[in-house]
């Protein structure tokens, strides 16, 4: 006979007796006993009460294809029953690995073939810093260390991701930056632009780059990073004058463009990658997430033709690698996702369709009397919560609007998340029409409640 089911109760009182979370106040969180997700199906989940969820975020930025593709499960245990692990060190590899770095190429910018694999986008932005370095070396520039980002930016959460990154509450219990890590403003026009016009203000924030180099010294500046469009930080996205002007601050001093794709790949902006959305022309480009639809744990960095040549040519050995970077199991769901991806026309339909139809949508809900402004682009976006739409007040108690929001939206069978006093979303691409409905219905009445709650 199996055991018996464990109630929500119990699986509470085991997670609070035993599970450290992610970006989480144990403290608060044993109060009131965590939320259990037991299944997912399309666009919804259900959690161990029964509650069916749409999710408006596509699990963390990443279940681009939807729950429950089999095909992906298909994959996982065929390849699992063949070859279920095996290393890329040592002059070895496996056709999984070597496939999906065939058709991520085939996918990315046509400077940019080659993929170094990891397990995640922290591990890909750890990796992404020892390439720079390196690179910098072998040119006979070893001066050439300092990594210039953003404040706000976020890259991860390990040592020398959470230091590219540049979120002040990640600095203050770790330390961090670790050495050779500076941050710019970042082009978050509707909270920082002042009075400036919004292209404006999107020079005024790209020339932040330059005054930078010219304050470390270009001979001691290796690189830039950014995200197409700030995820973590808020759906922060850039005034159109912002990506031109930094691709022309890079070009000009020489240094090398990292574009961190984690969240803006394989689909997301309603293109392949956000640099291509922006026109960028990235050196290196950290990715993970839609890569796999978050089926499995997989990252990597897409390595364009200037830093590839030197590793390969000039390099010598690499010292670095992962245990498990491109393994062979994540490998071959990541080649199924990229096939359905492809096949399904799933980026076509988020570009041509979703997008633009989810962006009216968003628009709309930018009309509530709580938004003073609503923003996104392809299939993200971020309503800002305010006392006062026209004069931009916030409610008082930093995040408490947004934090009371996201929990409304639960009780309402909707998913969103809050960043401080800004809902954002990004629903799976595979969305359609009448989920879109139903995603703005459920908002649209989670805004009327938190009005009426916050006065």
């Amino acid at each position: 006979m199996s055991e018996a089911k464990l109630t929500t109760a119990q699986l509470q009182a085991l997670d609070a007796a035993h599970h450290l979370h992610p970006f989480t106040d144990h403290k608060e969180l044993g109060g009131r006993g965590t939320r259990i997700i037991e299944r997912a199906s399309g666009v919804y989940l259900w959690d161990s009460e029964g509650n069916k969820l749409l999710d408006g975020m596509a699990g963390l930025w990443c279940v681009n294809i939807g729950y429950g593709r089999r095909e992906l499960a298909d994959a996982a245990h065929r390849q699992m029953l063949e070859l279920p692990y095996y290393n890329s060190f040592f002059q070895c590899t496996h056709p999984p690995a070597v496939e999906l770095a065939s058709a991520i190429a085939e996918q990315a910018p046509a400077h940019m073939q080659h993929v170094f694999f990891t397990g995640s986008g922290s591990e890909a932005n750890d990796t992404v810093l020892r390439m720079v370095r390196r690179y910098w070396d072998l040119q006979g520039q070893p001066a050439r260390k300092t990594v210039i980002g953003r404040i706000n930016g976020y890259h991860g959460s390990t040592v020398a991701g959470a230091s590219l990154g540049g979120m002040g509450v990640m600095h203050e219990q770790g330390d961090l930056p670790i050495p050779g890590i500076e941050h710019i403003a970042q082009p978050y026009w509707y909270g920082e632009g002042g009075d400036m016009a919004e292209d404006e203000f999107g020079l005024w924030a790209a020339r932040q780059l330059e005054e930078k180099i010219l304050q470390l010294g270009a001979d001691k500046v290796a690189a830039f990073i950014a995200e197409p469009i700030q995820g973590a930080g808020g759906v922060i996205v850039p005034p159109a004058t912002y990506w031109p002007e930094i691709q022309r601050i890079v070009d000009q001093y020489g240094i090398l463009l990292i574009v961190d794709e984690v969240i803006c790949g394989f689909g997301r902006t309603g293109e392949w990658f956000g640099s291509q959305y922006y026109n960028i022309r990235p050196d290196l480009m950290p990715i993970a997430k839609g890569m796999t639809s978050g089926y499995l744990p997989m990252g990597g960095v897409i390595v364009g033709d200037r830093v590839a040549r030197a590793l390969i040519d000039d390099g010598g050995e690499f010292f670095h690698g992962y245990t498990y970077s491109g393994h062979p199991v994540a490998a071959a769901v990541a080649l199924e996702n990229l096939r359905i991806l492809r096949d399904e026309g799933i980026v076509d339909y988020a570009r041509d369709q979703a997008a633009p139809y989810l962006q009216q949508k968003i628009a709309q809900l930018g009309e509530h009397p709580l938004v003073g402004q609503a923003r996104g682009v392809g299939m993200l976006g971020a309503l800002e919560l305010v006392k006062n739409k026209a004069t931009r007040e916030r409610f008082p108690g930093k995040g408490a609007a947004g934090t009371l929001c996201r929990d409304l939206c639960v009780e309402n069978g909707l998913v969103m998340r809050a960043v401080g006093d800004s809902m954002i979303l990004s629903p799976p691409l595979v969305i359609q029409p009448q989920e879109i409905d139903e995603l703005f219905d459920k908002a649209w009445r989670t805004l009327n409640r938190a009005a009426e709650l916050l006065g």
